[in-house]
């Protein structure tokens, strides 16, 4: 009922029942283009398959308008092939990320009031992130304007200074490029002919390698603190080589990887606490 709720407030009069296929993926060096077939022929479109965003592989690169302006400048490369009648993207992405922690969110629409809560519940965390060497960089499926208006909207009500960008990604490109479509939107997209977004999260090493994702629901808000645990505990897998039993915090025992013997964890950690042979606890 919810999911059904939040569905019909994003569409609202947009929604058509006409099935038309969504964008063609075209692999194209050095970044995924995706185009739209004409309106007359959509419904005679093919389309390939989604690359697949594995844990492990490479986050996509992509340019974008954010709502931080130029403060991102595009590499040279990336400038060159823009014609000089047109203004540039604010963003190269992997540019951006710049060796760092991030972490990529999506919403699926402005002044919706689900993405609303997240937004400023996202910001009031800033420091929390900022500790972690974390960076945040939002997604919501409407243009500059727009943002510029929510953002107001997501301070006064949340009570804080969002302070981090957010991608206009209003022909859903982004969205696209990294899969953060609802399978049932692709049947009931709007007058565009795209769908809206779905609530993704993607945590990005700073080797640019996708270590962790989350796909919600429009209906669903989603649990920062969550997403701050996740990030803790492989920050501290990657610092310690350890792993993190269920509903870990910083602070609480953390598990022998099986590829340890517990002769040398007991040299490495000192105290090992052995369960059964597979699963044994220490202190770091």
């Amino acid at each position: 009922m919810a999911a059904s709720f939040a569905r019909s407030a994003f569409r609202a009069a947009t929604t058509t029942t006409t099935t038309r296929t969504p964008f063609v993926a075209r692999h194209t060096a050095p970044t995924l283009r995706r185009t739209a077939a004409p309106i007359s022929r959509r419904s005679m479109a093919t389309t390939t398959e989604q690359p697949r965003l594995r844990l492990g592989s490479e986050a996509p690169n992509f340019q974008a308008k954010t709502t931080h302006g130029g403060k991102h400048t595009l590499p040279t490369h990336a400038l060159s092939r823009n014609p000089t009648n047109l203004k540039p993207p604010d963003i190269d992405f992997h540019t951006w990320l710049n060796n760092k922690w991030a972490i990529l969110f999506s919403h699926p629409a402005d002044f919706t009031p689900v993405c609303t809560t997240e937004l400023g519940a996202f910001s009031k965390l800033k420091d929390e992130f900022a500790a972690r060497n974390v960076q945040m960089i939002g997604l919501s499926a409407n243009d500059l304007g727009s943002h510029e208006k929510w953002i107001s909207d997501i301070d006064e009500i949340s009570q804080t200074t969002l302070s981090f960008p957010i991608i206009a990604d209003a022909d859903r490109k982004v969205a696209f490029l990294y899969d953060m479509i609802d399978q049932q939107d692709l049947s009931n997209i709007d007058q565009k002919g795209i769908a809206f977004t779905i609530r993704s999260v993607f945590v990005i090493d700073p080797s640019k390698k996708i270590r962790l994702t989350m796909m919600y629901p429009a209906s669903t808000g989603r649990n920062t603190a969550e997403v701050l645990r996740v990030i803790d505990s492989l920050q501290t897998g990657d610092k310690k080589g350890v792993t993190t039993p269920i509903d870990w915090q910083v602070g609480e025992d953390v598990i022998v990887p099986p590829s340890v013997s517990t002769e040398d964890a007991r040299k490495k950690f000192g105290d090992v606490r052995e369960v059964k042979p597979y699963l044994r606890y220490t202190q770091i």
